[in-house]
């Protein structure tokens, strides 16, 4: 049985709920950061007993945007195959260079969920395009909640169940779309 592999840009901070699901769903999971933040999972060996003598299956990768070229070395050493998964969280002016690096570590047709910030999308232009054409790509815009006349932040829980969701309508081979999490901007007064 050949196992799942995802990577997954940014996975180290607000998206480790979705990194961590994805591990519990049986996937390798690879991690480049810059910050080392484990996600305890690992493969029992298949006696039960729990004790953590099986494989890992969430890797960290040192790695910085900056640095497109060393963080796919990295990746791709991590990875050992063909990358089934993209989920990429990556600023607006690093974005392009990080995804066309790590577009040869990607199976034919894998899926991809760009993930953006309000600030990368707006009502009249929308998002971005995507990045990897031949891969099929759902895209999540990240917004606000309003609450009792007030706006806040979505939290790394509602982030990563947000993300989530669109890791699941890739997976299912749902058609490209874009996904608004929480509104998309506050309103000033």
């Amino acid at each position: 049985m050949s196992r799942k592999r995802a990577l997954v840009l940014g996975g180290t901070g607000m998206l480790a709920g979705c990194a961590e699901a994805l591990v519990a769903d049986g996937w390798h999971v690879v991690l480049p950061s810059r910050r080392y933040a484990p996600i305890p999972a690992v493969e029992h060996n298949g006696n039960g007993d729990g004790n953590g003598n099986g494989h890992r299956k969430a890797l960290w990768v040192q790695a910085t945007w900056s640095e497109p070229a060393a963080l796919a070395d990295g990746a791709a050493r991590a990875l050992g195959g063909p990358a089934d998964l993209l989920v990429a969280w990556v600023h607006r002016t690093e974005r392009i260079s990080v995804l066309r690096a790590v577009a040869p570590l990607l199976a034919p047709q894998a899926p991809v969920v760009e993930v953006h910030g309000s600030a990368s999308a707006n009502p009249v232009g929308g998002c971005p395009d995507p990045v990897l054409d031949g891969h099929p790509t759902q895209q999540i815009v990240l917004g606000f909640v309003r609450h009792a006349g007030r706006t806040r932040w979505l939290t790394h829980q509602e982030i990563s169940t947000g993300v989530l969701a669109g890791v699941r309508r890739a997976l299912a081979g749902k058609p490209p779309a874009v996904h608004q999490v929480g509104e998309f901007r506050p309103v000033h007064r």
